[in-house]
């Protein structure tokens, strides 16, 4: 599996749909954000977004020329899901090269909607066979329960996860860690395998590391910090902070740590809601991190071009988005050029 970073053929999505459980009662401000971040990616690279019919896409391309998107590099696909969280039922694409030529493939992982929390999900779960057709690739199916958002990997070898998510009985309760790290191995050709604890406070994904962790380079990984003492994040928090730092990459050297500060509390109608930094997207030439209208955003948004010096680094608020409980990573996969 390649690195984020590494060139993009395309970002994949999945739209919203107005009657999904994923916004309640607050769909309406949704569209208008991911329209701010199509028309960001479609400026740099190929998009492909998932809807259910042509009475949706009409509607969606005529929502992202009002917001200003280039639709030249833009396509859709009748391709149905429940929900938008692509990241986790979307296809993980592998790439490989073979007698001097580049071979891709996909992996499909069986999806359960984060341990069966909300059913259905048998036509997101048929994303990725939907994909593979369309590209003509080779489909592999490991036969156990992921979610890409619960994996990060440095593209030469080694991958980030949780004890918390990956571990938890809804998911896999015949594995146990061996079990697991077997197939990461066997599917994703990762060989050096390093685990978190526990995610943050509102994550309904049990911990998945995309809102903790992230790979910025072969060597380096950022995280996220609650300095508030008081914070109910700070513990778990510094618990991976202080694995990461003892922590090696596939070569066996030390990892550079980098602290990503994380937004004040975000609530809405009394519900603590997974803001974070960490949830970032990097895609050709660009980064786009989500902000929270909070004072923190500039710090977070100037520790990532530091540690992205070659892009772009675009904040987009994610205010709204946040209240389906992710934000732009998780509803974007990208495939490899």
């Amino acid at each position: 599996m390649p690195a984020e970073w590494a060139r993009h053929h395309a970002t994949w999505l999945t739209w919203p749909r107005p009657e999904g459980i994923s916004f309640p009662d607050r769909y309406e401000p949704v569209p208008g954000v991911y329209a701010a971040f199509i028309r960001e990616l479609a400026a740099v690279e190929e998009v492909n977004i998932n809807v259910w019919h042509s009475e949706m896409e009409a509607w969606v391309r005529g929502l992202l020329g009002d917001h200003g998107c280039p639709l030249v590099n833009v396509r859709f696909h009748h391709f149905p899901a429940y929900e938008p969280w692509c990241r986790d039922h979307g296809p993980i694409f592998l790439e490989r090269e073979r007698g001097g030529r580049g071979e891709r493939a996909v992996v499909d992982w069986a999806y359960n909607a984060w341990g069966g929390k909300y059913p259905p999900h048998d036509l997101d779960d048929a994303v990725p066979q939907h994909v593979a057709r369309l590209r003509r690739l080779p489909l592999f199916q490991p036969g156990i329960v992921m979610e890409g958002g619960a994996l990060d990997v440095n593209g030469s070898g080694t991958l980030l996860t949780t004890e918390a998510c990956l571990l938890n009985p809804n998911r896999n309760p015949h594995l146990d860690r061996a079990g697991i790290e077997r197939h990461l191995r066997d599917f994703l050709g990762v060989t050096n395998i390093l685990w978190l604890g526990d995610g943050i406070v509102g994550d309904d994904t049990d911990g998945h590391v995309d809102d903790l962790a992230r790979f910025v380079s072969s060597g380096a990984v950022v995280t996220v910090v609650e300095e508030d003492p008081a914070d109910e994040n700070h513990e778990p928090l510094k618990e991976n902070l202080r694995r990461l730092r003892t922590m090696k990459d596939e070569q066996g050297h030390p990892l550079r740590v980098v602290a990503l500060p994380m937004p004040s509390r975000v609530e809405f109608e009394g519900q603590r809601l997974p803001a974070s930094y960490a949830n970032f997207y990097v895609a050709n030439g660009i980064v786009v991190m989500p902000t929270f209208r909070d004072a923190n955003d500039a710090r977070a948004l100037g520790i990532l071009q530091r540690e992205f010096p070659e892009r772009r680094v675009i904040g987009i608020d994610s205010t709204e988005l946040i209240w389906g409980l992710g934000s732009f990573h998780c509803i974007s996969q990208q495939e490899p050029a």
